[in-house]
C-alpha cells in the first residue's frame, strides 16, 4: 500500500502543470466515499502535459502535499492531482468543466458563415 511518505518522495513534474486550483469540498467527499466503498474503476484527468489521460485502479487515500496540492493515491501505484480530474468512476470531477469547454469550443465558431 502506498502512503503519504511515498508521495512526498516522488519527483513532481510541475514545470508544465498549472498552479493548484482550490477544489470544492464535494469532490473530496466523493473521493472519500469511493475510498470507503473500495471502488475500482477508471479515472480520466489532465496529465502534466495538459493532455487527457486515464488510469484504472482503486483509490487508497487522499493526501495534501505542501506546495503541490491535493493528490489521490491509487493502487496500483499512481497519483493524480485532485484538481486535474475530469471524471472519477464516471462522475464529473473538478476539471470536468475545463474539459467540456474544449469539447464545445468548435460550437462557438460560425464555420466561416455569417449568422
Amino acid at each position: 500500500m502506498i502512503g503519504i511518505s511515498n508521495l512526498k518522495n516522488l519527483n513532481f513534474k510541475t514545470s508544465k502543470m498549472n498552479s493548484y486550483s482550490t477544489v470544492d469540498y464535494v469532490y473530496r467527499e466523493v473521493v472519500e466515499e469511493e475510498i470507503k466503498k473500495g471502488t475500482r474503476g477508471k479515472i480520466f484527468y489532465f496529465n502534466n502535459d495538459q493532455v487527457v489521460d486515464s488510469f484504472e485502479g482503486q483509490i487508497v487515500s487522499l493526501e495534501e502535499v505542501d506546495g503541490n496540492g491535493m493528490f489521490i493515491l491509487l493502487n496500483p501505484h499512481h497519483q493524480i492531482r485532485l484538481d486535474r480530474i475530469i471524471t472519477i468512476f464516471g462522475k464529473p470531477g473538478p476539471a470536468f468543466d475545463e474539459y467540456d469547454s474544449f469539447a464545445n469550443q468548435c460550437l462557438a465558431c460560425t464555420g466561416g458563415y455569417d449568422l
